[in-house]
């Protein structure tokens, strides 16, 4: 089993960044691939970026060129800098790894308005 936190969502105003951050813990020799997750009010939880462990990367429609996921392998930690952030960015951010399962961490808030 592997346990995610995440830190750096928060408030901020149309067209600004932030980044967030999600460190593993526990079986990380077993993960696949980690990334990120968001479920805004009313709709489908949706993907947002993935990093595999061979580096590859994918990203939603909605957030390429603006979005960007990357990793610290030495701290079993993936990034998401997030750029000229919009306020159909607003969720609750969850970070996830696939090994042999699907875990989650306790999900962080973006929120985007002026």
């Amino acid at each position: 089993q592997v346990q995610l936190v995440e830190s750096g969502g928060g408030l901020v105003q149309p067209g600004g960044s932030l980044r967030l951050s999600c460190t593993a813990s526990g079986s990380v020799f077993s993960i696949k691939a980690m990334g990120w997750h968001r479920r805004a009010p009313g709709k489908q939880r949706e993907l947002v970026a993935v990093i595999t462990s061979g580096g590859g990367t994918n990203y939603a429609d909605s957030v390429k060129g603006r979005f960007s996921i990357s990793r610290d392998k030495a701290k079993n930690t993936v990034y998401l800098q997030m750029n000229s952030l919009k306020p159909e960015d607003t969720a609750v951010y969850y970070c996830y790894a696939a090994s042999t399962r699907a875990d989650w961490g306790q999900g962080t808030q973006v929120t985007v308005s002026s």
